[in-house]
C-alpha cells in the first residue's frame, strides 16, 4: 500500500509532465491579453490626464499668416497663457528657410506654443522689415511683445537646425518644458516591461 505522501508527489509529477489542455492554454493567453488591455487602458488614462492637466489649446504645427490683420488678430485673440512665436521672413533670404524648417520641428515638440510665420511683405509694415533684418522672431504672450530678435540667423552657425533654435529660445526662457517626451518615456518603459 502506498502512503498518501507518495501518492501526492506522484500526482504532482503527473501534473507537471502532462501536456497543457486547450482550456488551460486559453486561460493563460486570456490573462496575457488582459494584461495588454490593462496596459493600453493605463496608457490612455495617462494621456487623458496629461491632456487635462495641460492647460490651454494645442497646436503642433506652424500657422501661415496671410495678412497684417490676421497677424494682429492672432496676437490679440489668443489666450493669455499661450506663448506665440512669429517668424517674419521672405523667400530667398539667407536663414529664413532653415528657420522655417526648425520652427516646424519645434511646433511638433512644443504643441502648447503657437508657432506662426508671415512674409514681411504681407505684414503691412514692410518698410520696418527690410531684407537686412530678416529673419526676425517676435515672441508674444498675453497680447504683449515679450521678446524680439532681429536678424536672428546671425545668432547661429552657417547651418543651423531645430536644436540650435530650441537652445537659443530656452536661453531666454521662452519655451515651456517639453511634455511630449514624458509620454514617450512612459511608453518606452511600458514596452520594456513587456
Amino acid at each position: 500500500m502506498s502512503s498518501p505522501q507518495s501518492r501526492n508527489s506522484k500526482d504532482s509529477k503527473e501534473r507537471v509532465s502532462r501536456k497543457m489542455s486547450i482550456q488551460e492554454y486559453e486561460l493563460i493567453h486570456k490573462e496575457k491579453e488582459d494584461e495588454n488591455c490593462l496596459r493600453k487602458y493605463r496608457r490612455q488614462c495617462m494621456q487623458d490626464m496629461h491632456q487635462k492637466l495641460s492647460f490651454g489649446p494645442r497646436y503642433g504645427f506652424v500657422y501661415e499668416l496671410e495678412t497684417g490683420e490676421q497677424f494682429l488678430e492672432t496676437i490679440e485673440k489668443e489666450q493669455k497663457i499661450t506663448t506665440i512665436i512669429v517668424h517674419i521672413y521672405e523667400d530667398g533670404v539667407k536663414g529664413c528657410d532653415a528657420l522655417n524648417n526648425s520652427l516646424t520641428c519645434l511646433a511638433a515638440e512644443y504643441p502648447i506654443v503657437k508657432f506662426c510665420k508671415i512674409k514681411a511683405s504681407n505684414t503691412g509694415a514692410g518698410d520696418r522689415f527690410s531684407l537686412d533684418v530678416l529673419p526676425t522672431l517676435l515672441v508674444y504672450k498675453g497680447g504683449e511683445l515679450i521678446s524680439n530678435f532681429i536678424s536672428v540667423a546671425e545668432q547661429f552657425a552657417e547651418e543651423f537646425f531645430a536644436g540650435d533654435v530650441e537652445s537659443f529660445l530656452n536661453e531666454y526662457g521662452l519655451l515651456p518644458e517639453r511634455e511630449v517626451h514624458a509620454l514617450e518615456h512612459t511608453k518606452i518603459e511600458e514596452e520594456d516591461i513587456e
